[in-house]
């Protein structure tokens, strides 16, 4: 069963998630809130990880990066559909805000490929 940590300000976001992760056959590691609640969930086999670019104000690539360089594929949940480039993923997954089940689905199926 693939592990998915989901780090996101929304509580109901990040439930959504977790419930579509769960009928995918994912367990996911827990939820976070903000960064620093991040590093508590990535520790361990993590097979990706879901994260809201803006958390309450900061922004998740210092937990992404930290993902990153051990090899765990990191998806940005969004609403502005794109990341800025200066901060070196480019070609990252992105989920788009407001989720649907087959984002979702999509999103999980090329992170695990």
């Amino acid at each position: 069963m693939p592990r998915i940590p989901v780090v996101d300000d929304e509580r109901l976001i990040s439930m959504l998630v977790e419930d579509r992760l769960g009928e995918l056959g994912c367990g996911v590691v827990g939820l976070a809130r903000t960064v620093a609640d991040g590093p508590a969930l990535a520790v361990g086999q993590l097979d990706g990880a879901i994260f809201d670019v803006n958390l309450a104000g900061d922004t998740c690539f210092p937990l992404a990066n930290a993902l990153r360089s051990r090899g765990v594929p990191v998806a940005f949940a969004t609403g502005d559909g794109a990341l800025d480039e200066g901060q070196g993923f480019k070609d990252a997954l992105i989920l788009r805000k407001p989720f649907d089940f087959e984002g979702v689905k999509s999103v999980l199926g090329k992170m695990l490929s």
